[in-house]
């Protein structure tokens, strides 16, 4: 009976990705499709099961020949699908590393979303989800944030439709549908993390403790729901994203530090902000002992000035908001 079970489970592949693609909201969507397996599906799922997509983006980040021959793939198949692709590449190319290269991919990314008043989507899946997760709890396991732990659960501008679906589930889909990708090589080297935590640290987890996933998925989501009545008290406060961001003084400074605590990681993440526990605990005191015409910085180039009935976030750029 139990195999019956398993055995029909993994029949309900296509069902579980129709059915999640399908649940988006109506909308303009722009597709982030990269090339590979996840990315692939979401463009052919979108092709078969809705029609509001209003085009695919792709881009290359000058690695090499693969990621170009990825961005060719991508204009091939949305093409065929009927889906307009636009493609960009990555100008200064002598600069290296993953940030950079995510932060020039979410410029493109975010660039086209406005040109064609669109909102992204990304092919996120469950799997991602958790390698996130553990890999947060793994750099600071004492200090690890409601919201590190929500990770892409939590509200956000991006659409992630899969972030429920196993990654078994979209190879499945991938393979049964004939759907053509590019494998990315990378994905096997161990210099990275995320890999690491993807070929060694999960399977032994699980291994050790069955239902490890299971469970940090279900930590995570609780996560999210008590970080989204978080957000509905930020959105009852008034601020106002000018930019930069101004937020009124008085119902913060009737509140206790462990609020406080709890309100400025959201509050500063409306300006693009990423506070870690140090940078919180700073901003706390300031709140409670900071004078008009005060300041102090935050970590990644933004500060918080204080003015006789506002503080006034500010922020060199908001691109990160779109993928925290």
């Amino acid at each position: 009976m139990a195999r019956a079970r398993e055995v029909k489970r993994s029949g309900d592949y296509l069902k579980r990705v129709a059915a999640a693609v399908r649940a988006l909201r109506p909308d303009r969507y722009l597709l982030a499709v990269s090339g590979g397996r996840d990315s692939m599906v979401l463009l052919d799922a979108f092709a078969r099961f809705r029609g509001d997509a209003v085009g695919a983006a792709t881009f290359d980040h000058g690695t090499g020949p693969a990621a170009t021959e990825a961005a060719i793939l991508v204009e091939l198949e949305g093409s065929r699908r009927h889906i307009p692709v636009v493609s960009g590449c990555r100008a200064n190319s002598a600069e290296t590393g993953e940030a950079v290269w995510r932060a020039a991919r979410w410029g493109f990314l975010a660039g086209w979303a406005k040109e064609l008043s669109a909102t992204i989507v990304t092919a996120h899946t469950r799997d991602d989800q958790l390698e996130t997760v553990v890999m947060r709890v793994m750099r600071d396991p004492r200090n690890t944030s409601v919201r590190g732990l929500a990770a892409m659960y939590a509200r956000s501008p991006v659409a992630r439709p899969l972030l429920d679906v196993c990654r078994s589930d979209i190879s499945a889909y991938a393979k049964t549908n004939e759907v053509r990708f590019m494998d990315d090589q990378s994905n096997f080297d161990r210099v990275h993390l995320r890999n690491r935590v993807r070929l060694d640290l999960l399977p032994a987890l699980e291994k050790a403790r069955p239902g490890f996933g299971d469970s940090m998925i279900a930590i995570s989501k609780q996560a999210a729901a008590w970080r989204e009545s978080v957000e509905r008290v930020v959105d009852s406060l008034g601020l106002a994203l000018l930019p930069p961001l101004v937020v009124p003084a008085p119902p913060l400074l009737d509140l206790p530090a462990e609020s406080l605590g709890i309100l400025w990681p959201a509050i500063a993440a409306r300006a693009g902000i990423a506070l870690d526990w140090r940078g919180t605990e700073r901003l706390v005191a300031f709140t409670l002992a900071g004078k008009p015409g005060g300041k102090i910085p935050l970590s990644g180039g933004g500060a918080v000035e204080r003015t006789a009935s506002t503080f006034v976030v500010r922020h060199s750029t908001a691109a990160e908001a779109l993928y925290s």
